[in-house]
């Protein structure tokens, strides 16, 4: 058997109920949905994916929020608005496993001066780090973060095709819906508060295709919450605006009160 302990894995976790976790109801549903159009045999459409997650009565207010556990970043008490906090982004935590997983790919399944180790290692990295400087830039630049966080979809977009390239050259298998090893690997994904551990059976798999075929799983979930995160980011803008517009209404509240 291919995946061996690995399929288990997600059976035997203890993790808490994924409605313990602040949005975590709505990522659950949410992912369960989005691997049903990633390994539908189609090609995936994003408009139809939202469109359908929107019609779910449980979601119907929630599709701006699925993906992430971002909150406001408005601050009454200044122009300068809340910011970090990248560790509760769940596309934070799974690039990071990303990354990890991806070293330990390189260097398993890489002759030792392949340029493609430092390729990858760096797209990977280039993922989770993008996410880090967005949040912490979104401080006193929205734009920024916006660019950054995209900067990281646009890194592992890079990755993912790293990944596809070594299945295809290899004569080896990607797997899609019909795979019997992808219901093991979609409970893996909706298990609140994952980390590298959680992976580690797929990704340190002996088969290649395991290994190639549970990074490139993780990789195009990850991609699709930087998209909603992008869109989230959006309409933060839209309602609270930019570092400008914000100092201007702070400079007029303190006028209004020195006045009074």
């Amino acid at each position: 058997m291919l995946l061996g302990k690995f399929a288990q894995s997600a059976e035997s976790a203890t993790q808490p109920s994924p409605m313990a976790t602040p949005g975590g109801a709505c990522f659950f549903n949410a992912v369960l949905l989005f691997n049903n159009f990633l390994f539908s045999g189609d090609n995936f459409d994003l408009l139809d994916f939202v469109y359908t997650l929107s019609k779910r009565s449980a979601l119907s207010t929630e599709t701006n929020t699925i993906t992430t556990t971002m909150q406001t970043q408005y601050n009454p008490n200044g122009f300068i608005p809340k910011h970090g906090g990248y560790e509760n982004l769940i596309s934070y935590q799974k690039a990071e496993i990303i990354y990890d997983g991806t070293y330990y790919f390189c260097h398993k399944y890489f002759q030792r001066y392949d340029r493609t180790i430092d390729q990858m290692i760096q797209a990977a990295r280039s993922g989770k780090q993008n996410i880090v400087e967005g949040s912490m830039a979104s401080g006193t630049s929205k734009e920024t973060e916006i660019k950054l966080t995209n900067v990281a979809r646009a890194s592992l977009e890079e990755l993912l095709v790293d990944y596809k390239d070594f299945l295809r050259t290899r004569k080896l298998k990607f797997w899609d819906k019909t795979h019997p090893y992808y219901p093991h690997l979609t409970r893996l994904h909706v298990t609140p508060n994952v980390t590298y551990e959680t992976y580690r059976k797929g990704i340190e798999s002996p088969n290649p295709e395991v290994a190639a075929n549970v990074m490139i799983s993780l990789i195009n979930i990850t991609s699709f919450l930087l998209g909603k995160q992008i869109k989230t980011l959006e309409q933060e803008f839209l309602q609270e605006g930019g570092l400008r517009e914000r100092m201007a209404q702070a400079r007029v509240e303190v006028r209004k009160k020195i006045k009074h």
